[in-house]
């Protein structure tokens, strides 16, 4: 039986930061940000957004009747939790309207927890062939204003249903993972940010790709002959690149240049959100399937995700039979045209803007945020959220 990817849905904020504009007002030059880190754009989350609203938004991009009704199994990977005892996923299942005979929960592991989910949602699966999964990332990347990590900040979510039989990507059974406690980015609970070690994080995902990549080979026997297209967790765009050249010289030139240009088309998304943590690995499938026409049913997609701290899965996927009927292409093309660049200044006041951390009520403004699920408020220390 096959088990794997059905749908696919994705959302990211109504706004956005050019990375030419934030380069010149952090005294840098553009090409250190577009080239050397591989970003073009930002999203910003406005007060209105927050892990649970973009998680609603992208499942309901994708859900029907019939899924509501199917669907027992509800996971959000996220590291942005903003509640240590309160699953994300709850108030996920409610505003989606999912019926209640479910089970809800949230995966914590830096960027690994939605891969885990999905791993989690294919043995549910398997004995319940009938039901269905929905697997969520969601994630706000923030590393403060003017900071060293500023240029990999983001914000979005990337919603999966996981069934049998699926009509997207059938996940293959194989797979090597590898866990090691090493500190090269956490998030103490007393802090609003993250304590990264950044140049130790980059070695140790060349570290971890490598490792998990060789392992599988020896699982399966599979060359890069065997790969038709590789797809990364994005931190940023060039991360990557460089774990991707580190093999290349194990297949033809011929194909380097085939799984160099493919990887460029999975790389398009994320150069224009941003680091959304969990989703970054699945917006570079979902950036692959809608921006590189030369893919066919049958081939296979190479996944890499790395979770700081650290954990890093390598899996494959196979395309099915009209895949490209499950894609939202036009859709998404729409999200992307239609968000509204703002100024630098307007990004550090949005950005600036918080939450009040004791509990205090506020009412938030959402006349101006397009999406359909937001964050209306907060009242006696509980979120409240409307469907528009």
């Amino acid at each position: 039986m096959k088990i794997g990817i059905d749908k696919i849905g994705f959302y990211t904020p109504p706004i956005y930061v050019d990375m030419n504009e934030l380069a010149h007002a952090r005294g840098d030059e553009p090409e250190k940000y577009i080239i050397g880190i591989g970003q073009s754009q930002m999203a910003v989350s406005p007060l209105s957004q927050d892990i649970v609203s973009m998680a609603a938004n992208a499942a309901l991009q994708i859900l029907d009747k019939d899924d509501l009704e199917t669907i027992d199994l509800v996971i959000v990977g996220t590291e942005s939790g903003f509640d240590a005892s309160k699953s994300t996923a709850v108030y996920v299942h409610n505003l989606l309207g999912i019926q209640p005979n479910a089970r809800s929960m949230e995966i914590k592991h830096a960027c690994y927890g939605a891969t885990a989910g999905i791993q989690m949602a294919k043995g549910h699966v398997a004995l319940n062939p009938d039901r269905k999964a929905l697997v969520i990332a969601t994630d706000v990347a923030r590393y403060g204003l003017a900071t060293g990590g500023e240029v990999t900040q983001g914000a979005g979510a990337v919603a999966l249903l996981i069934s049998a039989n699926p009509r997207l990507l059938s996940l293959e059974s194989d797979s090597a993972y590898l866990s090691k406690d090493i500190m090269d980015f956490w998030r103490p609970t007393y802090s609003e940010y993250a304590m990264v070690d950044g140049k130790y994080s980059n070695e140790q995902y060349i570290s971890f790709f490598l490792e998990t990549w060789n392992l599988f080979k020896e699982k399966t026997d599979y060359r890069m002959e065997d790969i038709d297209a590789f797809c990364f967790h994005l931190p940023y765009t060039k991360m990557g690149l460089k774990a991707l050249r580190e093999i290349l010289g194990e297949t033809s030139e011929e194909k380097q240049t085939i799984l160099k240009e493919r990887f460029q088309a999975s790389t398009l998304y994320s150069r224009n959100v941003g680091n959304i943590y969990t989703g970054s690995l699945y917006l570079s499938l979902l950036s692959l399937l809608e921006n590189q026409a030369q893919l066919q049913p049958g081939d296979r997609i190479a996944l890499f995700s790395y979770g700081s701290g650290a954990v890093g899965e390598f899996f494959t996927g196979i395309l099915e039979e009209n895949y490209e009927d499950q894609l939202l292409i036009e859709s998404n093309q729409q999200t992307f045209s239609s968000r509204k660049e703002i100024s630098v200044g307007e990004y550090e006041r949005v950005f600036s803007q918080q939450l009040p951390q004791d509990g205090s009520e506020v009412v938030i403004a959402t006349n101006e945020d397009p999406s359909k699920i937001c964050l209306a408020g907060i009242k006696e220390h509980k979120r409240y959220y409307i469907v528009k």
